[in-house]
């Protein structure tokens, strides 16, 4: 699994079933990646629902939420619409799980991403991650925690850098 301070790597990956999305569409934002087993679990529906329910909290931060599993496009696209989610799903639906695999949280035995979350910065750098048991919801604080961090570091960046100027 890939750790704090490592470049997250770029991506293009179906959003809708007609639009890709890359990852360096983001660049400037903190984002928070959720690599999740399926949509449909039940500890699945609780997770996405808790962070389409944070997402306020989360943009305040300048953050955005992506959803990533296995799952194929038209899936997805069923999911949000019964969720109402809103912010995006990604299919790593083929080559299966190659995303999933780059990031190091593709479960090979069962055919499915790992419940793995990673917060990024702007520029790109994981400022954070975490692998939770499958069948446990990690819930938001350690997001929370991760982006009150990069906020605190920014903030002080840009203090030294107003005050040398």
């Amino acid at each position: 699994m890939l750790q704090k301070n490592e470049t997250a790597p770029d991506f293009q990956l179906y959003a809708t079933p007609d639009q890709t999305f890359a990852l360096h569409e983001l660049r400037g934002k903190n984002v928070i990646l959720a690599f999740y087993p399926a949509d449909w679990s039940p500890v699945c529906g609780d997770q996405m629902s808790l962070y389409n329910e944070m997402l306020k909290i989360f943009r305040k931060y300048n953050a955005e939420v992506v959803g990533i599993s296995v799952d194929g496009k038209w899936c997805h696209a069923a999911y949000r619409q019964a969720r109402n989610l809103h912010f995006t799903l990604l299919a790593d639906f083929e080559p299966k799980g190659e995303v999933a695999r780059k990031y190091g949280v593709y479960d090979e035995k069962n055919g499915q991403c790992e419940r793995a979350l990673f917060v990024l910065d702007g520029n790109g750098i994981i400022q954070w991650s975490y692998l939770s048991p499958v069948g446990i919801n990690p819930g938001a604080d350690g997001i929370l925690e991760a982006l009150e961090s990069i906020t605190q570091k920014n903030n002080v960046y840009g203090s030294e850098v107003n005050t040398a100027g």
